[in-house]
């Protein structure tokens, strides 16, 4: 068989070209009952839109692109499969661009309207500052997530990662906690979302009246589980004497759990364990874990409506949105009562 056309959907479907060309366009005047059957047309025949023809037909792909820097990052693969699901209700495909967080693969992602591949960019930036983006992105519409210095022009979506970490901090005090570590930060300086984590656990330390102290933070060489559980097992051989750790990440806190096991220390009796971004095996460790879980549902539908916007022409200042999180509390460090969510 062939290539499959519109004409091909509608005649299977039983529908007008013009109905098939309105649901694969996202256009959002049909009845969820007529999109469904269109698209079990779609889904059956195998069709894919033809998008060099759609670019000169209306100057745009209906494509997006997610850039981020590491797919084998638990994090970033759930996020990307969040902003698949919210492309796809709203019409759009999605194509996802690892970058690696190379400086070169950073410029590629935000250069690729002018190929002519998609009509806007999500990225997250690690290696360039997104004004460093901005200056680089041509006329391709782009939205930055990650706290950071939002370009005039340019839109930036985030949770207030400072915030966050102060509330872990809280919750670890209302457990009767007073030596509470951080893990997980970079050797080699700091990123910006690591930065700002820190700065929140100070500040909860600070609201709690607690000193900060430089030796209670711990830095990993390398950025997964098995670097945080080295570091983190060093520091305990060494004599670390904590009552609870905030972990940088959810890997930095699975890191964290083996080295305890591996001594023979529990948590939560011995250390409380917080960690962060509430990837989806966090709840089936032993103990499960305590997370700061950002609203990642939130953070993709802001970043894509901004970036709509841009795409059909709004003008103006850049905006900063900030999107919820919660503490998803499991047992590595329950509530003050003993339970969890």
């Amino acid at each position: 068989m062939g290539r499959v056309t519109l004409q091909d959907v509608a005649e299977h479907a039983g529908v007008s070209m013009k109905t098939v060309s309105n649901v694969v366009r996202g256009y959002e005047h049909v009845s969820d009952a007529m999109r469904s059957r269109v698209q079990r047309s779609v889904d059956a025949l195998g069709y894919r839109p033809n998008v060099a023809g759609r670019r000169l037909a209306t100057g745009r792909t209906n494509m997006l692109a997610f850039a981020f820097p590491d797919l084998r990052r638990p994090y970033f693969a759930e996020l990307a499969h969040v902003f698949s699901r919210v492309c796809a209700a709203q019409g759009y495909q999605l194509l996802l661009e690892e970058t690696a967080g190379s400086a070169g693969g950073e410029l590629s992602a935000v250069r690729g309207r002018e190929a002519g591949v998609v009509d806007g960019v999500v990225i997250h930036p690690q290696e360039h500052t997104p004004t460093e983006i901005d200056r680089a992105r041509g006329d391709t519409p782009v939205v930055f997530l990650g706290e950071d210095v939002r370009p005039e022009g340019a839109d930036l979506v985030a949770i207030d990662n400072v915030r966050a970490a102060a509330e872990a901090v809280a919750h670890l005090v209302a457990l009767g906690r007073r030596r509470i570590g951080f893990l997980g930060h970079e050797v080699g300086g700091l990123s910006r979302t690591s930065a700002f984590r820190l700065e929140g656990y100070r500040d909860g330390l600070a609201a709690a009246r607690l000193p900060f102290d430089p030796s209670l933070c711990v830095p990993r060489a390398v950025g997964d589980a098995r670097g945080a559980e080295d570091a983190f097992g060093r520091a305990l051989d060494a004599g670390l004497s904590i009552d609870a750790l905030l972990c940088r990440d959810d890997l930095a806190a699975v890191g964290a759990l083996r080295a305890m096991r591996l001594r023979d220390l529990d948590a939560p009796r011995d250390v409380a364990v917080v960690g962060w971004d509430a990837i989806g095996l966090a709840s089936s460790l032993v103990p499960s874990l305590t997370s700061v879980a950002p609203d990642t549902v939130a953070l993709a539908e802001a970043a894509l409506e901004r970036l709509r916007e841009r795409i059909e022409g709004r003008p103006g200042a850049g905006r900063s949105v900030t999107v919820g999180h919660r503490l998803l509390v499991g047992e590595s460090a329950p509530y003050p009562d003993g339970s969890v969510d």
